[in-house]
């Protein structure tokens, strides 16, 4: 068994973005390409985006801290600290309104 501290890895990721091209970082905590379960902490610095893509298979992001806004087409929701969004089935972005760490989970389609 191993024990993984999200409000440390949120707070690493955050620090990290701050100085990082694009403003954002990622550590994956649990799976990878060889894994269908992927679960990775994305720290954002204020105003960065992750850019428009397609979504790999379901998944939800969890905000460990910060507020983000996600957006699907003409759709968009906002998230705190504590919420958990479930990203749509379609093309969308995630954009960081304050610096902000998210547990992105995905589980990968076959």
């Amino acid at each position: 068994m191993q024990k993984i501290s999200l409000v440390a890895l949120a707070r690493q990721q955050t620090g990290l973005a701050a100085d990082a091209g694009g403003g954002h970082t990622a550590d994956t905590v649990y799976g990878g390409h060889e894994k269908m379960l992927r679960q990775t902490v994305i720290g954002m610095k204020q105003g960065s985006r992750l850019a428009e893509h397609e979504n790999p298979g379901e998944a939800t992001v969890q905000v460990l801290h910060g507020r983000v806004r996600m957006v699907a087409g003409d759709d968009s929701w906002e998230a705190r600290t504590g919420d958990l969004l479930i990203v749509p089935d379609a093309r969308h972005a995630l954009e960081a309104l304050e610096d902000s760490a998210v547990l992105l989970t995905v589980v990968k389609r076959r």
